[in-house]
């Protein structure tokens, strides 16, 4: 077994093409974008995000993102061989709980280390020619230096961009309706099941390991790493993670790094946190997410409901199509149009909203209603439009945000351990489908509206959400009665042919 694993870690090839792909799970994804001066956003580097979505035997299902940095070479990396560290017959049904973490977190362990084994030696070779650089030239010009000096800093240039780079990840593995979540580093893992009375709970499985989380300084802190300065300075080594797989500058140089230099052991580890639920009788779905959905939504929306919104995004998908990529794929665009539409809207979190990374969204169902495709939001209300109540005047107290959507599993929308909405379950009507509402406190800050006048036009609609009339339809948010009468006046003779149908 050890044997075929390394025959295969040592391959090129991409042996995962020959594994079976879970049908269960669609992924979704978008490139990294910087908005220019004229609002256009342009691609800064390729693609760095990685998953894998695999069915393996005896009942067992691997699936994960990875969020690369500097460059995709470890998101590759991981995403092909943390697969042959557990799909290679490892995991079998007859394992306990404690086997199965043991597995994952030498799983791990085993492919950065193999990963450390491949580049060991371009970083001999980086180290030989590091020697070859007087150390008086360091704060030299390239021009200044000699031609011999100007190869020699030429090809470390090439052999740091091979060496670089790092990855943090969040892995979710089904054995027997056993689902365990292994998280390094800032990824996030929401699962949304309806429970046995009927409640659809969202539940955000872990916390991300950077320089925010107390448990991470703490652990810091006992290494000898001042954990003042590392919550001061929000990132190390460029990046706000203390957990992440590869990256040779914090693993083998991080006497290098001064927020590291203290450490009595190596600091920044790539050992998982491991969390585990029962998946027996569950309806719903998993959400696997990289870094950059989360912080595209989060910087454009707040992060008090973003797994909320998150959530409701996919219900709603889910709701209108049966296409699990497409649906994931149609969630990652909203969320991409949201994060534009927040930085052209000029106002508070605009300047949060210059740019974000590559995103990537798994959704993963578990016994959960298949779409028929064929229902629009407007055709048996399966899906209502958001009422929002119109304000152009600025305002910092908190504000009702209604949202009224679908569910196709029974139910509210809670927010686990996070409980800061409530469900209320409307009484269908004859031709109506049940509705579920998700009322949401939005305790941020809102700026003014951009637009003139005194809103007159909007329909002011209070705290309720609208209801569709017996066609199905929502009464609009623009009263164009004003609009008809300027019109008629210039066009008296065709005013008989306008207005309202």
């Amino acid at each position: 077994m050890a044997a075929q694993r390394r025959n295969l870690m040592q391959s090129h090839q991409s042996w995962t093409d020959d594994l079976p792909l879970c049908q269960m799970c669609g992924v979704g994804s978008a490139p990294n974008c910087v908005y220019g001066p004229d609002g256009k956003g342009t691609q800064s580097h390729p693609n760095e995000d990685g998953h894998l979505r695999f069915r393996g035997e005896d009942g067992c299902f691997l699936y994960g993102v990875f969020n690369g940095y500097d460059g995709s070479r470890v998101a590759s990396y991981v995403s092909q061989f943390l697969t042959a560290e557990l799909l290679l017959g490892q995991l079998n049904s007859t394992h306990t709980d404690d086997d199965v973490r043991r597995l994952l977190t030498q799983a791990f362990s085993g492919v950065e280390k193999s990963f450390f084994k491949t580049i060991d030696d371009a970083l001999a070779v980086k180290a030989d020619l590091s020697n070859y650089l007087p150390t008086h030239n360091e704060g030299t010009g390239y021009q200044q230096l000699s031609p011999h000096s100007q190869k020699v800093q030429e090809r470390l240039k090439e052999l740091e961009q091979e060496v670089s780079g790092g990855a943090t990840a969040v892995v979710a593995l089904i054995l027997n309706s056993r689902l365990y979540i292994a998280n390094v580093g800032s990824n996030r893992a929401l699962l949304c099941k309806s429970s046995s009375d009927g409640q659809n709970q969202v539940q955000q499985i872990g916390r991300p390991h950077n320089t925010e989380n107390e448990d991470e300084l703490q652990r810091l802190a006992a290494l000898g790493v001042d954990p003042a300065r590392v919550k001061q300075a929000g990132q190390i080594a460029g990046q706000p993670s203390t957990r992440t797989i590869g990256d040779y500058r914090v693993k083998l140089n991080y006497t290098d790094i001064d927020l590291l230099s203290g450490a009595k052991s190596q600091p920044i580890i790539a050992e998982p946190e491991i969390h585990r639920n029962q998946l027996d009788g569950v309806t719903g779905f998993l959400l696997l997410m990289s870094e950059g959905l989360i912080s595209a939504l989060e910087s454009a929306r707040g992060p008090e409901q973003a797994n909320q919104e998150m959530v409701a995004m996919v219900a709603a998908e889910l709701a209108q199509q049966s296409d699990l990529e497409a649906a994931a794929q149609a969630v990652v665009e909203r969320v991409k149009r949201v994060h534009h539409d927040a930085h052209a809207s000029g106002r508070q979190r605009a300047a949060r909203c210059a740019r974000h990374e590559d995103m990537t969204l798994l959704v993963r169902t578990l016994d959960y209603p298949p779409s028929d495709g064929l229902l629009t939001p407007t055709q048996g209300g399966r899906i209502y439009p958001v009422s929002v109540p119109y304000s152009n005047s600025q305002s910092t107290s908190k504000t009702s945000v209604t949202l009224s959507l679908v569910m196709p599993s029974q139910g509210s929308l809670t927010n686990g351990t996070n409980t800061a909405s409530t469900v209320e379950e409307g009484t269908p009507t004859p031709g109506q489908s049940p509705t579920a509402t998700l009322q949401s406190t939005n305790t941020q800050t809102q700026s003014s509206s951009s637009s003139s006048g005194d809103g007159s036009l909007f329909r002011q609609r209070g705290s309720q959400a609208a209801q569709p009339d017996e066609t199905g339809r929502v009464p609009p948010y623009v009263d164009f009665s004003q609009f008809y009468r300027l019109w008629g006046s210039d066009h008296a003779d065709t005013q008989s042919t306008l207005g309202p149908q």
